[in-house]
């Protein structure tokens, strides 16, 4: 008579119940792939509801690249200052090499050219550098780390995963430099075809390599100064969405579409490159204090979320968009304010930095 196999089948069942389900392993990764594009092209309005299969290769291009760069930034076991330098490097790649706005004519509401010298559309350059770095990378990225506090301190890839993601990105910055520089600036829009000179897409290559070593290099982070506790989390959520909102607006000016056409395009360069070094010094000095939170991580995604909201807002104002973009726009926001506001009320995060 053989022995009973209850006790091994419920080991068994027991075993089966404690394994991550599919979404606890990648769920993490999917969210990050969709809020690097949503929050930066989507909810600003950049990504209209009219040309929405522009996502696709957003997804692919800003979405790994997001991954990639959080992904080397936990594995290095570096801090947001490194990841901030390869969001940089990410913005240098598109502005210079992939989609080549930077470089390339401006499209402009009044068609008029605006602080472009030496073949480089500073003020424009200025902007998206600081954009994409925040709302693409490291907004999208403490988002997905609130969602999922228990994989915050893990490198979500392994060398499978890495290697399928810059397949994806390098695939989706292909057909992103195809549809935006040989379809839309031509067949769209009606502007001769642009071919950047090698100078300028070694200098941008260049510029990626020096950022990318420089996030190598960073020194970890070190432990919260005692002595200096964080500001409240209102206060810097009302901080940081003033910057932020004053940010998501100047593409007024560096689109150049001539809402101060006399302005000397250095006063622009200067007052922004000052304002993102405040941004910049506050963050990393609220970062660096005790008591920093996750309630303080969600009011800074919150207020950064509003910001690029708002200020698509003045952008569709002044460029002007149809009726159902308008509504596309306005549905959008609100669902993404209801879903931040529900996190906000439904978590239970760690108080712990």
């Amino acid at each position: 008579m053989q022995p009973p196999q209850q006790p091994a089948r419920q080991a068994t069942d027991r075993s089966l119940l404690s394994s991550p389900s599919w979404w606890q392993r990648n769920g993490s990764v999917v969210t990050l792939l969709l809020l690097a594009p949503v929050v930066s092209e989507v909810l600003y309005g950049s990504t209209r509801v009219s040309a929405i299969p522009a996502l696709v290769p957003e997804i692919m291009c800003w979405g790994c690249g997001a991954l990639l760069i959080r992904h080397f930034t936990r594995r290095w076991q570096k801090g947001w200052t490194s990841m901030m330098l390869m969001g940089l490097a990410l913005a240098v790649a598109e502005e210079f090499v992939i989609q080549q706005t930077s470089i390339a004519p401006m499209v402009t509401v009044a068609q008029q050219p605006y602080g472009r010298v030496f073949g480089v559309n500073w003020v424009y350059f200025e902007w998206a550098l600081f954009y994409e770095c925040a709302w693409v990378v490291l907004i999208p990225v403490q988002l997905t780390e609130l969602l999922f506090p228990a994989q915050r301190r893990k490198a979500w890839l392994g060398a499978r995963g890495v290697a399928i993601a810059s397949l994806f990105f390098v695939l989706g910055s292909f057909m992103a430099w195809y549809s935006w520089t040989q379809r839309v600036r031509v067949q769209i829009l009606h502007m001769a075809p642009y071919t950047p000179s090698p100078q300028h897409i070694l200098a941008g290559i260049a510029a990626i390599i020096l950022l990318v070593v420089g996030a190598y290099l960073v020194p970890a982070p070190a432990k919260p100064a005692e002595s200096r506790p964080a500001p409240p989390p209102w206060f810097a959520g009302i901080v940081t969405g003033v910057l932020g909102t004053a940010w998501s607006a100047f593409a007024l000016i560096s689109w150049g579409p001539g809402a101060l056409p006399h302005l000397p395009y250095l006063w622009p360069l200067t007052v922004g490159l000052g304002w993102a070094a405040c941004a910049f010094f506050l963050v990393r000095r609220w970062t660096a204090s005790s008591g920093w939170s996750d309630w303080h991580r969600y009011a800074l995604v919150l207020a950064g979320v509003a910001a690029t909201m708002i200020g698509g807002v003045v952008f569709f104002a002044v460029d002007g968009a149809s009726r159902l973009d308008w509504i596309g726009k306005s549905v959008l926001n609100l669902a993404a304010v209801a879903w931040l506001i529900w996190i906000g009320r439904a978590a239970k995060w760690r108080q712990s930095a």
